[in-house]
């Protein structure tokens, strides 16, 4: 029998099988792929919360002990990320939609499978796991901010406030609060320990099974907007070809050791793209297909070239002394 940590290091290439074969099956029977479409919303909600049962927010007080790393960790996600990213979409045109699922993806610093990525990338996986409450945290408090900013007036007008807030509620903070609450009587009740410890198993094939419902019920929408998406593949992988080498010189800065500064390299091109895909849908249908698919490019273009990250990473980047 498979074990969980295996299941965890092959998790790249079930994601694979399950794009391809949403693909296969979107596009060869799209009438079939079309029913899948109703059973996003809550295969994203048992994702989140699957991920989030992972996170430990009890140990909240934990994620401040290695301030050095905390302030290194904020100061590349919320502040270098940012700037980078505005910089790249001056390249794109003016276009609200795309512009807001671009912004929406990069600026959101992943909680998840960025772990699995650190420690297979020779990061401290452990120190990583302990940062995600507070990356998590902040992320949400700033996204609206940074979409005001970065977008402006066009945020309202493409944002319907009560969707959006629905969607929040039900398939983020639904899961969040469950889970939380789960952690909190986890070493009083027997039961809420064991239900912590299968949840562990569900992060990568709920992972895959989402990935196969969107891709199977989406492609052929997609296709439509394949134009926009051959635009934003460049800054995904300009993205991902910059923020290694900024990280690096933030570790230098903050005089991080090599494992502590691979972790931030990581987490600095790690995006966040399956929890900020239920916002995606919540927008009018008239962008929100054209958003999701560019968030999905995202995780695709990412997952490929994370393959590569753990080898370079460690052996080109930021090598050991």
């Amino acid at each position: 029998m498979i074990s969980r940590e295996k299941l965890e290091q092959q998790q790249i290439y079930h994601y694979f099988i399950a794009l391809f074969l949403g693909a296969a099956l979107g596009l060869f029977s799209p009438t079939i792929g079309a029913t899948f479409d109703s059973m996003i919303s809550i295969t994203l909600a048992f994702l989140m919360y699957s991920m989030f049962s992972q996170i430990p927010f009890t140990s909240l007080q934990q994620s401040f002990a290695n301030k050095r790393f905390l302030a290194a960790l904020l100061t590349t996600n919320f502040v270098i990320v940012p700037i980078v990213v505005w910089l790249l979409t001056r390249l794109l045109p003016d276009n609200p939609a795309m512009l807001l699922g671009v912004f929406l993806v990069l600026l959101t610093p992943c909680i998840d499978y960025v772990i699995v990525f650190t420690a297979l990338g020779r990061g401290d996986e452990k120190l990583m796991l302990l940062s995600t409450p507070i990356l998590f945290i902040v992320q949400m408090l700033l996204l609206s901010f940074y979409l005001t900013f970065f977008i402006g007036e066009h945020t309202a007008a493409i944002v319907e406030i009560g969707p959006f807030v629905e969607t929040f509620l039900t398939i983020i903070l639904l899961p969040l609060t469950i889970s939380i609450v789960l952690q909190l009587f986890v070493t009083k009740r027997h039961t809420a320990e064991k239900i912590i410890g299968a949840s562990a198993w569900l992060p990568v094939p709920l992972m895959a099974l989402t990935l196969f419902i969107i891709v199977a019920s989406q492609i052929t929408k997609v296709i439509d907007y394949t134009e926009d998406i051959l635009v934003v593949i460049p800054i995904y992988v300009l993205f991902m070809l910059i923020m290694p080498w900024l990280a690096k010189i933030v570790a230098k800065l903050f005089r991080l050791n090599v494992a502590t500064g691979r972790t931030l390299i990581f987490s600095s091109f790690t995006r966040n793209s399956l929890v900020v895909l239920p916002l995606a849908l919540a927008l009018p249908s008239s962008i929100n297909t054209l958003v999701a698919a560019i968030i999905v490019t995202q995780t695709i273009v990412e997952i490929i070239m994370e393959l590569l990250y753990i080898r370079i990473v460690p052996e080109m980047i930021l090598r050991d002394y």
